[in-house]
């Protein structure tokens, strides 16, 4: 069995987006240069990572407010909108994953991620974007919708 993408705090964006999930962190395709998160520098991103509207907000930018819930305006429509996309198309909620982080810390919710979306059939961690493990092909987005 292969081990899980070591995912470090460093890879949860303000928003609460576990980058080390997202297609873009992870191409399937050898040809595509990786984005390195969120947090990292927007050289190596592609342009919508870059325009990122959550990521550029001033009170994140200016404010030094390492995560959304820490804002006076949260969860604002840019979060709320991206959330409902996210648990609609993905079974994922940013708005859950900064609750999480809030009541336990980044710790302990990067310990989590790394057990919640590790593919239980390579071990390889999953893509949130993909509805198969990009390592093996497993079908785990349909095995989760069929436990709804």
């Amino acid at each position: 069995m292969n081990k899980p993408t070591v995912i470090h705090t460093t890879l949860i964006a303000p928003c609460g987006m576990n980058c080390a999930l997202c297609h873009a962190y992870r191409p399937d395709k050898s040809y595509i240069k990786a984005c390195p998160g969120c947090r990292a520098e927007d050289d190596q991103k592609s342009r919508s990572c870059v325009k990122c509207r959550i990521k550029n907000c001033e009170k994140i930018v200016q404010g030094g407010i390492k995560y959304c819930f820490s804002c006076a305006s949260y969860p604002c429509a840019l979060l709320t909108h991206l959330d409902k996309r996210y648990r609609i198309r993905y079974g994922m909620s940013m708005i859950d994953n900064l609750e999480s982080i809030k009541r336990s810390g980044i710790r302990h919710f990067v310990r989590a991620e790394t057990d919640k979306w590790k593919c239980p059939h390579c071990g390889n961690t999953i893509c949130v974007h993909k509805p198969h493990c990009l390592s093996c092909g497993y079908l785990w987005r349909e095995r989760i919708n069929s436990e709804k």
